[in-house]
């Protein structure tokens, strides 16, 4: 909602200053100049990724659209989620893991936390380092380096898409200057037609410089900084169970280490440390109540 009311913001300040000024809106609709400026841009994108960057692309875009900022209720699931994988560890060992992590899907254990599901890249980072930790013996400071380097690698990927939209958004310019002297190539060509038919040609030519201009820092430029921070979003949760396993490895109490991994969350929807012992203190009720 909030990335729908900025368009609106924008298109209201910038057709309405038009307006204001006593600008014709018509002279605004030429569709030669849009085809040639979007499709010079769409073209550059193609030729620049590959399909499977620009299919993460499409999907960053959507989800910014209709972002959902991870909630209090989410670092609930995630802090407690990792509670239950520890304890379950400290009880049974790393192999009681098995059922759950080999297909988490079907898991009951993870079929308390819907919201952690829905986050594809966020379970397969926890699958696969429980399953690490379950496969041989490594200790705290092996686990670091390896979850290091992964995490590194995940961001550059999950990032590419936001750098390569920028890098186009920073192109738009000129692309409108592109369909502006092609319009300008029409206009010369008819230089010997009415003063009127000239002016049009050459607002008509215009049109395309404001469509680029208008399309790098209106939209592409903020639409690929939206995706940067979603994306950095992402990252911290990754990074708080980086933090925990590292933790755990190094021999702290399952509280302490899932409390070393609630330090890395985003500090506007980060619980207070008493409030993540209210919520063990339930989860342990529950289950003796079980």
């Amino acid at each position: 909602m909030q990335k729908v009311l900025g368009a609106l913001i924008i298109l209201m300040a910038v057709l309405g200053g038009y307006a204001m000024a006593g600008g014709d809106m018509r002279v605004l609709w030429q569709p030669a100049e849009v085809v040639i400026v979007v499709g010079a841009a769409l073209g550059a994108l193609v030729i620049a990724n590959p399909k499977e960057v620009l299919s993460e692309m499409w999907y960053q875009v959507k989800a910014v659209v209709i972002y959902k900022r991870h909630s209090r209720e989410f670092q609930r699931q995630l802090l407690m989620l990792l509670y239950e994988l520890l304890e379950m560890v400290e009880v049974g060992g790393l192999k009681a893991l098995d059922a759950h992590i080999e297909e988490p899907e079907q898991s009951e254990l993870f079929a308390r936390y819907p919201l952690i599901l829905e986050e594809p890249n966020l379970m397969a980072f926890i699958a696969d380092n429980f399953r690490l930790m379950a496969m041989g013996k490594i200790n705290a400071h092996e686990l670091e380096g390896f979850l290091e380097q992964e995490l590194t690698a995940m961001e550059h990927t999950m990032m590419t898409p936001a750098r390569s939209l920028h890098k186009i958004g920073e192109a738009m310019p000129g692309f409108g200057i592109l369909a502006a002297i092609m319009g300008i190539i029409i206009v010369m060509g008819r230089i010997d037609g009415s003063m009127s038919e000239i002016g049009s040609g050459v607002a008509a030519a215009l049109v395309g410089t404001f469509l680029g201009i208008f399309l790098c820092y209106c939209a592409f430029e903020p639409l690929s900084n939206a995706m940067s921070q979603r994306v950095k979003t992402e990252m911290s949760a990754l990074e708080c169970v980086r933090t925990t396993l590292v933790a755990h490895l190094a021999g702290k109490p399952t509280l302490l280490a899932v409390d070393a991994g609630r330090k890395l969350i985003e500090q506007d929807v980060k619980p207070a440390f008493r409030q993540l012992e209210t919520w063990v203190e339930q989860y342990e009720q529950e289950r003796e109540a079980a």
